[in-house]
C-alpha cells in the first residue's frame, strides 16, 4: 500500500469509495441522507481546491482508503477518513491518519465523528486524539469533536 496526494482524476473514484465506505455510517445513525452519501462531485471538487486529499492505493493502484483537511487558523481540519470495507482493520485508517497528520506538523488537529462511531472514537484517541465538544446535530444525530494539540 501506498499513500499519496490525490489528483483531480482520482475524486470519481474517492466518491464511489466515499457512498461505499459510509453505509456502515448510514446504518449506525440510521440515516441514509447523511452528507457523504450525498455529496456531489462538485462538492468534492471544490474541498479538493481547497484542502488537501490523500488517498491510499494497493499494489494494483486501486483506491482503498482515502482523507482530506484543510487548514485554518492554524488548525488542519481532518474530514471523510475512509477505507474500503474489505480492507478495513488492518491499519490502512491509522496509516492515513498519521499521513495527514504528518503533511501538516506543527498545526493543532481537529477531526469530528458521530458519537455512535465507537470504532472510529478509539481509532482517534488510540492516536492522540482527545475529546473537546459535542454537538447534536439532529433528533438522531451527534458530533464528538476530538482535538490533537501540534507537535
Amino acid at each position: 500500500m501506498q499513500i499519496m496526494r490525490a489528483d483531480r482524476n482520482d475524486l470519481e473514484e474517492i466518491l464511489k469509495l466515499q457512498y461505499l465506505a459510509y453505509q456502515s455510517e448510514a446504518q449506525l445513525v440510521n440515516d441514509f441522507n447523511i452528507q457523504p452519501l450525498t455529496q456531489t462531485l462538485e462538492e468534492l471538487m471544490d474541498e479538493y481546491e481547497k484542502g488537501v486529499i490523500y488517498k491510499a492505493v494497493d499494489d494494483k493502484e486501486q483506491i482503498i482508503g482515502s482523507v482530506r483537511g484543510y487548514v485554518r487558523d492554524g488548525t488542519i481540519h481532518i474530514g471523510k477518513l475512509m477505507v474500503h470495507p474489505n480492507f478495513q482493520g488492518r491499519g490502512i485508517g491509522t496509516s492515513l491518519l498519521r499521513h495527514i497528520e504528518n503533511e501538516h506538523k506543527g498545526l493543532r488537529k481537529e477531526l469530528f465523528t458521530s458519537d455512535r462511531s465507537i470504532r472510529n472514537i478509539k481509532l482517534y484517541e488510540r492516536n492522540g486524539y482527545k475529546r473537546f465538544k459535542e454537538e447534536a446535530v439532529s433528533e438522531n444525530l451527534r458530533f464528538v469533536y476530538l482535538e490533537k494539540a501540534a507537535e
